[in-house]
């Protein structure tokens, strides 16, 4: 992280929450910029770059996790969905569209403060340009354990914060099985089956960047009994 505040967007159809949220996030050291809808956040996003987008799911007109998969296509851009649907396929659902992480409502700001500090911490650290890069190579796609960076070609493959930190997790360690239950304590998730789940799913979506045939995975393999491992060239 920068000495520069992180600069947020809230978007929310609800007056009153975007206010509560942007007086709370400026006190805590935040930049905030606010959405009334969808399409006010595409405009504000053509122009501006975040480090971090709190999105609600239900709004009129274009839905919370239709814009997260629009984001998805060209941005890297942390999403933090806000869902006042509790269950757990609501959940898996909003992770599939793209998004970090949820937080279903109500909520006490304070949680809010934590998950998105969570997220800021798991997004991988800029380094100098002349830092000696150390190559996992996975094929035809290359990743820079220094600089959190993955290649394919000369063409940059875009992580989300939480594709960052499975990928660093994974690379501190190849070849060696990682449990999901572990997983899920280095992300600084909260322990539950719903959560191993979640994984799950963050593991799917990475696959999709690195494998040729995600659904018979040769670099990032299920270990039979003991979650998952990286195994590069």
């Amino acid at each position: 992280m920068s000495d520069v505040a992180p600069h947020l967007l809230i978007v929310d159809d609800d007056e009153r929450i975007r206010d509560l949220l942007k007086k709370f996030l400026k006190r805590n050291g935040f930049l905030v910029t606010s959405a009334r809808d969808a399409a006010q956040a595409r405009r504000i996003l053509s122009g501006l770059d975040f480090d971090l987008i709190v999105l609600d799911v239900m709004m009129p007109g274009e839905d919370g996790m239709s814009l997260t998969r629009a984001i998805r296509e060209d941005k890297a851009t942390p999403v933090l969905l806000l869902t006042a649907k509790g269950e757990t396929e609501d959940r898996i659902m909003g992770l599939e569209a793209g998004a970090d992480d949820y937080l279903p409502k109500p909520f006490e700001p304070k949680e809010l403060l934590l998950r998105i500090n969570a997220i800021l911490r798991r997004m991988p650290e800029t380094q100098e340009a002349d830092t000696a890069p150390k190559m996992l190579n996975l094929g035809p796609v290359r990743y820079d354990i220094e600089r959190g960076e993955m290649w394919q070609g000369d063409a940059i493959l875009r992580l989300t914060a939480t594709e960052s930190q499975l990928m660093k997790i994974f690379s501190a360690t190849p070849g060696e099985p990682i449990s999901r239950a572990k997983l899920v304590e280095d992300l600084g998730r909260d322990r539950g089956q719903a959560q191993e789940r979640a994984v799950d799913v963050q593991i799917t979506r990475l696959r999709r960047k690195i494998e040729a045939d995600p659904k018979q995975p040769r670099y990032l393999q299920t270990v039979r009994g003991a979650g998952y491992m990286l195994v590069p060239d």
